[in-house]
């Protein structure tokens, strides 16, 4: 029997991944496509962008439909190797 982590999320559930970088080169495109590589289902109604007070960096929230821990990890892994990202959360 599969040993389970605990976790305080309980899958499947709706969960908002928020990432930053600098507004540039349709940096929210960039995001969306990586997630929507590991989550095609979600619905571009849920995708908010946010400029930095200088207007130099943009915050792109996306909220999903999680199914897996293993699904979260690997959106994180997409989004913090690509070298545009500077922050995901």
């Amino acid at each position: 029997m599969p040993i389970q982590e605990d976790s305080a999320l309980k899958f499947p559930c709706r969960f908002p991944i928020k990432v930053m970088g600098r507004a540039e080169h349709d940096f929210d495109a960039l995001v969306v496509s990586i997630i929507r590589r590991h989550a095609p289902d979600f619905s571009d109604s849920t995708v908010k962008s946010r400029l930095s007070r200088g207007g130099r960096y943009l915050s792109v929230t996306i909220t999903i439909n999680a199914r897996s821990r293993e699904q979260l990890d690997n959106i994180y892994m997409d989004l913090t190797a690509n070298e545009q990202v500077l922050v995901a959360l």
